[in-house]
């Protein structure tokens, strides 16, 4: 019967990705606290959100994220990133580990961005492995692309493609991985308010609208909060921006499958 637990754990872990589209992969406690409307923020975490956004980040960073869902460490998600800036070029690499010794996925990714006068646009490649104890492993290369446009100092718009190819969970899997296409923009009518609407369509899922909110609080904290349509999620976070180390945290709550935690913190390494 040893072989119920990783299938078990596998169900859980994919309808938990299902119920909370591609909330899996690592995104930043930033991000999440504002309900995961990313397609136009500009941070290290962009290797993961936007890799448009890669290239209009002011300093080379190290980043670190912890999800950790429902209580359960099976759920649980590891994150780093390392970004580079060099003039109107940015290049990162992006890992992370999910899961356990039962099902367990791991991501691996490169990725490049360039700044054309408004626009930021990028490429990023990635290997990712899914194992599940007792059915073996399989491997894929994943490309996805964006790009981030400023159309005004208030208006920005954002537009990311994950998985155009719809490359397979391995050579032999007959199910493919998500393909999911996002678009949103981000009004910033001052530099201590900015407001984020995104639609996300993985192409078998439901189209799904995102709405977040980040707030200057204090000086150095700031205050955020998002909500999901589909699945009535709601996000809460808060972070510290210090001169060369960010702390964020973020709380999502979904009304049928409880809380998840999530954890990120940023270094800065250099100047431009």
């Amino acid at each position: 019967m040893k072989w119920l637990i990783p299938i078990c754990i596998f169900c859980i872990g994919i309808s938990t990705l299902w119920a909370q589209g591609t909330e899996t992969f690592p995104k930043g406690a930033r991000s999440m606290g504002m309900g995961n409307a990313n397609a136009t923020l500009s941070d290290v975490w962009s290797v993961f959100n936007n890799v448009g956004g890669l290239s209009r980040i002011d300093h080379s960073q190290v980043a670190f994220g912890y999800d950790h869902r429902l209580d359960l460490n099976e759920l649980t998600t590891l994150a780093a990133a390392l970004v580079f800036k060099r003039k109107d070029f940015g290049w990162g690499i992006g890992v992370s580990s999910y899961g356990s010794e039962y099902f367990s996925q791991q991501h691996f990714g490169l990725a490049i961005s360039n700044q054309l006068g408004i626009a930021s646009l990028g490429l990023k490649i990635n290997y990712f492995q899914t194992s599940i104890e007792g059915f073996g492993t399989g491997r894929a290369a994943i490309l996805e692309f964006g790009g981030i446009a400023e159309l005004s100092p208030e208006l920005f718009f954002g537009a990311h493609v994950y998985n155009p190819t719809r490359a397979k969970f391995g050579k032999h899997s007959p199910d493919h991985l998500p393909t999911v296409i996002k678009a949103g923009i981000s009004y910033r009518p001052a530099e201590k308010l900015s407001v984020q609407l995104e639609a996300e369509k993985d192409i078998v899922l439901d189209p799904l609208l995102k709405l977040g909110l980040e707030y200057n609080l204090l000086n150095k904290i700031w205050g955020r909060m998002g909500i999901n349509t589909l699945s009535s999620h709601l996000f809460f976070g808060i972070g510290f921006q210090g001169r060369t180390i960010h702390f964020d945290y973020a709380i999502t709550q979904h009304p049928a499958l409880g809380y998840t935690h999530h954890f990120s913190a940023n270094v800065q390494l250099s100047k431009k």
